[in-house]
């Protein structure tokens, strides 16, 4: 596992939808480009987004729950206690900015 709780993530701000190629893509778009924090290490589990056209998954991918705060995901909005939590596989995260 590359990142572990506490740890500082941010989630790669790719669009690979847009190239023209049949994808499926896991990553909620409002959540791409964002920073959050892990929360928990799910595991590892085959990836969905070659799953979905018969692949078989291979390698298994870890996969993290990650804590964003509603600011950080909707700028303008005011900073504070409401956040959401996103499952994010460990080929949409990249470390993330300092605190």
């Amino acid at each position: 596992m590359r990142f572990g709780p506490g740890d500082r993530v941010r989630v790669r701000d790719a669009w690979p939808e847009a190239g023209g190629k049949k994808v499926h893509v896991r990553t909620p778009h409002f959540v791409r480009g964002r920073t959050g924090i892990v929360e928990r290490v799910m595991g590892e589990f085959a990836n969905p987004e070659a799953l979905a056209f018969g692949g078989d998954g291979l390698p298994k991918l870890p996969l993290y729950m990650i804590r964003f705060e509603r600011g950080d995901l909707f700028p303008g909005t005011v900073k504070g206690r409401e956040t959401l939590t996103a499952d994010i596989y460990e080929s949409w995260l990249e470390p993330g900015d300092r605190a």
